[in-house]
């Protein structure tokens, strides 16, 4: 029950990703920090989709995928079909990953620890699940606050 419950929920707000950064009319807005935000849209996605194929990915399925944490905040300009393809391929990978799972899996210890804490796979995977969401609602702030933003400015 979990984990189909943990892919119903990835997969949505995975797809939610795909179309916040859908919603930029123009290409180089995903690259602009505005004011009040930290990361661009864009760097926010790479820092989701990097995170992600790490923890689960790498982690977990065995994948390979080698994080490059500190260029998911430094890349810029990447083309947003690129983005939207690694956002499909993240969305792959976790469900290649997670239907091998059995409930007990969950119940394992993660092999990495978080922040020097040992948390058993459950909590990593929920843990996982919130920063998706927390980044998500950084991103979404961000379009809206460029979009009002432009209105006002006769943009």
């Amino acid at each position: 029950m979990l984990k189909e419950n943990l892919l119903e929920f990835f997969e949505r707000d995975l797809l939610k990703l795909k179309e916040e950064i859908g919603l930029y009319p123009e290409e180089s807005a995903i690259w602009e920090i505005r004011p009040g935000i930290s990361n661009s849209a864009g760097n926010l996605c790479l820092h989701l989709v990097g995170n992600l194929n790490h923890f689960i990915g790498a982690v977990l399925g065995n994948t390979g995928y080698i994080r490059q944490r500190d260029e998911e905040f430094s890349l810029k300009n990447i083309p947003r079909t690129e983005l939207l393809l690694s956002v499909d391929q993240t969305i792959l990978v976790l469900k290649t990953t997670l239907q091998g799972f059995s409930e007990s899996d969950f119940d394992k210890i993660y092999p990495l620890e978080k922040h020097g804490k040992v948390v058993t796979t459950r909590y990593m995977i929920l843990h996982l699940l919130t920063h998706l969401n927390y980044h998500l609602g950084q991103l979404t702030k961000d379009y809206s606050r460029g979009f009002v933003l432009g209105l006002l400015m006769g943009m």
